[in-house]
């Protein structure tokens, strides 16, 4: 590619990042949200709340992204009540329906993060918070909430990353995000090597950078006593020349 072609493409580019970053900010936080709710059902008492939150958990676990965005982008527009309905103001749009369909799928694995997390937390650390007199909110945010999220932050980091790369399949239903706007580049300048790499080295800048901060965050709440220590190399004395 030439230096103009090189330089409208790396714009274009550009503008797409935050397209990208949208999609993954708005469905970050509705997964969480959907996660924590199907924990909760999951650890209720009630057998059909518990029901409803394994099918799916299992449903979106098991069916691949790509297929669920699909379903909900084209397979629910086949249905004339749902078009006349207030939820298609939502499903016709296509970062909506994008956004909708990672949510799901991230609150479902994002719920089996939680799910071990908690089930790490030492049942000793929670007895002794109960004989100490604590009431159960208390303990609830005092102990086992914060040993849950210290011990489920790296599967949860990782699925972070993995919901940031997933954006690319919104591409598939012309949101025009990294992915996107690479492949009306690559039918524009036939470049597709050229553009394919700078769409690659812009998630790897992207994720890195993520990575690192998700790392920070994790050391800085891992308590003292569980921080990885630097190992010290032994010295070795040199012998004195002889004289």
């Amino acid at each position: 590619m030439d230096f103009e072609t090189t330089l409208r493409v790396l714009t274009e580019l550009a503008g797409a990042i935050w397209v990208t970053l949208a999609l993954a900010a708005a469905t970050l936080p509705l997964g969480f949200v959907l996660a924590a709710l199907a924990t909760w059902a999951r650890a209720s008492r009630h057998r059909v709340a518990r029901m409803i939150a394994v099918a799916y958990v299992t449903a979106f676990r098991s069916t691949p992204l790509l297929v669920q965005i699909f379903v909900l982008y084209y397979g629910l527009s086949q249905f004339a009540w749902l078009r006349e309905s207030p939820a298609w103001i939502v499903l016709k749009d296509p970062f909506a329906c994008a956004v909708v369909a990672m949510s799901l799928c991230t609150g479902a694995y994002t719920a089996e993060v939680m799910r071990g997390g908690l089930a790490a937390v030492p049942k000793g650390a929670v007895e002794a918070a109960r004989a100490l007199g604590l009431s159960p909110l208390k303990v609830l945010f005092l102990v086992t909430v914060p040993i849950a999220v210290r011990r489920a932050l790296p599967a949860y980091s990782n699925e972070i990353v993995v919901t940031l790369k997933a954006t690319s399949l919104a591409s598939t239903i012309t949101v025009m995000e990294l992915t996107g706007v690479a492949k009306d580049l690559m039918s524009q300048t036939f470049a597709v090597i050229e553009v394919f790499c700078m769409v690659a080295a812009i998630y790897l800048a992207i994720n890195t950078i993520l990575i690192m901060l998700l790392r920070a965050l994790e050391l800085r709440l891992t308590p003292l006593h569980e921080r990885p220590k630097p190992q010290r190399t032994a010295r070795v004395a040199r012998p004195n020349a002889a004289l």
